[in-house]
């Protein structure tokens, strides 16, 4: 440690380099701490809540919204413009790109995070790897070389011995990852992962390592600043993911007991003070079944699970962020650290889990978070979700004085929480949190893939429920919108069926609504009946009983769309009963014809006009919400047209190629 004070870098007025609910978070912290904001928008987030909420707000959608918040010299005019004298990345963006961390040290501005060279030389996954080997800590096999050409990568993935992971030296957040398991797929997945790691770093470059089978994902949280103290603050356990991307965070890891986290603590702080580093970080490891650790990446940034930490130690890691960056020593030693409880954080995503976890744009309708939870986010009723950014719209956050406590706060909550308008996971992530693998602590990464459809599989008595109730409130919110008017007596008409035919979980429905008075039904739907009345009934939300039990349901109309929360669970319904025709299917379908099955840009073509295909064959690749999403072919034949190309931005349901069905070679 040097002799030599390190100088302070004081600022009061910061620029958050982000978007959505980080850059609340962040704005939060430093307005309780006296510092002045300002946020940046991109075109798509001109009344975004971070751009309304902020002390100033600058434009910088010159670029496409999807690029804005990359662009660095506009963030650093943005900054200029506003008197801003400091920066902060968030995470994702640029929060882990060093070229911006040097170019606000070049401008005068103070980069809330570690320097540019800490974050060339950790950030780098190959980097970073040579360095943790060079300290003697244990790392996954692989190769990290400098020759990118496809075939020595082949070769390399081919020595290590499948199933190998593919991952981009710049990515983060699952982004340019490849699971491969046989070689013949290696080809296609390099491509995507590097065409996926381009689009969203800027850098294409891949490592190889060998793939763990099913081990713990676990990482330590590490706070240092200039003056040569570091810490951990114990372990986060994210073991439950999909895409390579977590959905579930808990504190304390159910698999980690006090000498290891003592150990993977101790190597975390050595690794962190051997290259000066300065702020937030976390060390990111796999855990296999004989408690044995590897490293795999740091990241030099906030994570996104950061509120479980807080939860867990009462610190405020924004706060020790901003202190740490104006050259301040950190306020507390590792004997100070306590870890309290337990905590368990989710992550809400505008995504159908039944179709692969497919992002989904649109308009959030009904918005409500519920009071038990901490709930981080950037909603209100009608709130724009973009296409073009990552599909995460809020994290859920519950603690408790054990596991048991806070996994059952954290249920409750979900089930209180109201997103209606676009599909989310919200019904898959309480499936998760009820599983008994969850419940009892022994998830591993491979948690959903050995779910598998128990996880995707519906309550039945729930979707009759929610049947039932939705075709009294496609009666009534048809019509108008308040109380049901008292008639006196009952005439013949008002006991004659009404018809209805309605979408709902995915498949068509028929109901016979009979009317026994005031605002009470008889439904007769999929072979039962359920008596349903409505006792009071508002805009955005109704007081109804079916079967004799009391609920309020949440609801959200749009023409022939209706959304409701039933028993917690969202419901997306369709209003058939007019319609001439059921609406045309995106993706693929029988005849040949693929369909983009979201908002999102083409990246990738991958056949030719004539090109003989298999069904199930890639024919181009779509980017949307950061992620790529492969089109197949829906059956075999030829192709007979094109209609999109590379670097075209195409809407749901759009036509993008044409297949004339028929045997292959």
């Amino acid at each position: 440690m040097s002799t030599s004070t390190p100088a302070r870098t004081p600022f009061s007025k910061l620029l958050i380099a982000n978007r959505g609910e980080i850059a609340l978070r962040i704005l939060r912290s430093a307005r309780s701490l006296g510092y002045r904001t300002v946020a940046v928008y991109s075109a798509a987030d001109a009344r975004a809540r971070h751009a309304l909420e902020a002390d100033e707000a600058v434009y910088i959608g010159g670029a496409p919204p999807a690029e804005s918040y990359l662009n660095i010299p506009a963030l650093i005019a943005a900054a200029r413009q506003a008197g801003a004298d400091a920066v902060h990345p968030g995470y994702g963006f640029l929060a882990e790109n060093a070229a911006f961390a040097r170019a606000c040290r070049e401008a005068g501005l103070v980069f809330v995070g570690p320097s540019a060279e800490a974050i060339a030389a950790m950030g780098h996954k190959a980097g970073a790897k040579r360095r943790m080997q060079a300290a003697g800590v244990p790392c996954v096999p692989g190769y990290d070389g400098e020759d990118q050409a496809p075939g020595r990568l082949a070769e390399e993935a081919a020595r290590i011995g499948y199933p190998v992971m593919i991952k981009a030296v710049a990515g983060g957040g699952g982004r340019g990852m490849r699971r491969v398991d046989a070689a013949a797929d290696f080809p296609d997945a390099l491509r995507s992962a590097q065409s996926e790691a381009r689009h969203g770093f800027g850098d294409g470059t891949v490592i190889l390592e060998r793939a763990l089978i099913e081990p713990r994902h676990v990482e330590i949280q590490i706070l240092a600043d200039r003056h040569g103290n570091a810490i951990h603050l114990g372990e986060r356990d994210c073991s439950v993911q999909r895409r390579h991307q977590k959905l579930i965070e808990e504190s304390p890891s159910p698999a980690v007991d006090a000498g290891l986290r003592e150990r993977m603590g101790a190597t975390s702080v050595a690794a962190v003070q051997a290259i000066g580093y300065e702020g937030a970080g976390t060390l990111e490891f796999l855990l296999d079944r004989e408690g044995r650790y590897y490293f795999m990446e740091m990241n030099t940034r906030l994570q996104v699970e950061h509120p479980v930490t807080e939860a867990l130690t009462g610190l405020d890691l924004v706060a020790l962020q901003l202190a740490v960056a104006a050259g301040d020593a950190l306020p507390l030693a590792q004997a100070d650290v306590r870890l309290q409880g337990h905590a368990i954080e989710l992550r809400l995503c505008a995504e159908d889990p039944a179709q692969g976890f497919m992002p989904q744009s649109g308009v959030v309708g009904l918005w409500q978070a519920p009071e038990t939870l901490r709930v981080e986010h950037a909603l209100l009723s009608g709130a724009a979700i973009p296409a073009e950014y990552d599909s995460m719209i809020a994290k859920l956050v519950a603690h408790g004085d054990t596991r048991e406590a806070a996994l059952r706060k954290l249920r409750a909550g979900l089930q209180d929480l109201v997103a209606l308008g676009l599909r989310t996971n919200q019904a898959f992530l309480q499936r998760c949190l009820a599983a008994p693998a969850f419940v009892q602590g022994l998830a591993t990464t491979g948690f959903i893939v050995t779910q598998g459809n128990a996880l995707l599989q519906p309550d039945e008595d729930g979707i009759g429920r929610a049947a039932a109730l939705a075709a009294v409130l496609l009666l009534r919110t048809g019509e108008h919108v308040g109380p049901p008017p008292q008639r006196p007596g009952r005439p013949l008409t008002m006991r004659l069926p009404l018809m209805l035919r309605f979408e709902l979980a995915g498949l068509p429905r028929v109901a016979q609504a009979t009317h026994l008075g005031a605002a009470c039904y008889r439904v007769e739907v999929s072979g039962h009946s359920h008596e349903v009345e409505i006792t009071h009934l508002q805009p955005d939300r109704a007081r109804m009983s079916c079967d004799g039990v009391m609920r309020t349901v949440p609801f959200f109309r749009q023409g022939a769309l209706l959304w409701l929360q039933a028993d917690g669970t969202p419901f997306e319904v369709r209003d058939t009963t007019r319609a001439a025709t059921a609406p045309a299917a995106a993706a693929g379908t029988a005849d040949g014809r693929v369909r983009a099955s979201m908002n999102g840009r083409v990246v990738a073509v991958l056949v030719q006009p004539g090109d003989v295909v298999q069904a199930g064959q890639p024919i181009l690749t779509l980017e949307a919400m950061k992620m790529e999403h492969s089109h197949t072919a829906p059956c075999a034949g030829t192709v007979q047209a094109l209609h999109a190309a590379a670097g075209e931005q195409v809407a749901a349901g759009r036509l993008l190629a044409e297949i004339t069905p028929g045997a292959t070679a």
